[in-house]
């Protein structure tokens, strides 16, 4: 036997019930309304004979919501707060020159900050609002707009477009470099991973390294724990290129196999950092001048 299909109760009848369990009064609820108790009356009945069950009990004029009516109140409230969050956000779109944007922190800290008096110029009554997250946020939940996200492009529901690789340098301390000789010795040291994403497996292939290797207890979320691990001598890191070129001139930390060792990488194996956004944010002009402008600066040069 099949069950009955669910049907919703219309919509009016849920906003006059909000309303009484606010009030806790037809007549309160009609004045609220702009109707008559009569009318807040009929809308009541029509959702009590809908659900098949009563909602509130009535004690002269007095009215006291019931266990069912309270839990349902919860739920219309929530859903009523989510229409006006969706009309709101809707309304605003086109006419806002507020950009909601999140961007990996990596990136925010050692490349789009000293950038973004570039874009003022370009777009000086924008009203840029930044904050950073390691993974792709949920555009609707978090409320961004735009994001530039680190990975390897995978976000294929988005319009995504790659701003700049990531070429990782192999990296350890002084140290831990006298018993690596070849990579084949990588073998018997810690190997300090992403939490993000596996980044050895296709670096090891690359340098022909094949059997066990020495399994880690240590995994970072981010470039900034993932290098000051590396400084610590936890292991060996994969650092950024510019975290590397830093490190390497000071002589905290050195390229065992050299720095540009995974330059010829294949691209689909490289991880970069991509403009990630829904294809309708576009339509906004001042997001569609933001990307524009992100995806015309050359990131690859060093600010000057």
């Amino acid at each position: 036997m099949m069950d009955r299909p669910f049907r919703l109760p219309p919509l009016n009848a849920l906003r006059v019930f909000q309303t009484v369990v606010r009030q806790r009064s037809f007549r309160g609820a009609a004045d609220e309304l702009s109707v008559t108790p009569q009318a807040v009356s009929q809308q009541i009945k029509l959702l009590e004979d809908t659900l098949g069950l009563e909602l509130f009990a009535r004690k002269g004029r007095a009215i006291e919501p019931n266990e069912q009516a309270i839990l349902l109140a919860h739920y219309v409230q929530a859903g009523f707060d989510e229409f006006a969050e969706g009309v709101r956000r809707v309304t605003k779109l086109g006419q806002r020159n507020r950009i909601n944007l999140n961007a990996s922190p990596y990136f925010a800290t050692r490349f789009l900050l000293d950038r973004l008096a570039g874009f003022r110029e370009i777009m000086p009554g924008a009203d840029l609002r930044l904050t950073t997250m390691v993974e792709l946020p949920d555009f609707v939940a978090d409320d961004v707009d735009v994001a530039i996200q680190w990975g390897f492009g995978t976000w294929t529901q988005f319009d995504q477009v790659l701003l700049l690789r990531d070429i990782k340098v192999i990296c350890c301390t002084p140290t831990l470099a006298q018993s690596l000789h070849a990579p084949a010795d990588l073998r018997a040291v810690p190997l300090l991973h992403s939490v993000l994403a596996d980044l050895w497996a296709p670096v090891l292939t690359h340098l022909g390294v094949v059997g066990a290797i020495a399994q880690s207890a240590f995994r970072f979320q981010d470039a900034a724990t993932m290098r000051r691990a590396t400084l610590a001598g936890l292991g060996v890191g994969l650092l950024s290129t510019i975290d590397a070129d830093e490190d390497l001139a000071s002589g905290k930390l050195v390229a065992p196999f050299g720095r540009d060792v995974m330059a010829a990488m294949p691209e689909t194996q490289t991880p970069g950092f991509y403009l990630v956004l829904p294809k309708a944010h576009r339509r906004v002009k001042s997001i569609a001048a933001f990307c524009d402008w992100v995806a015309h600066e050359n990131w690859a040069l060093p600010i000057v």
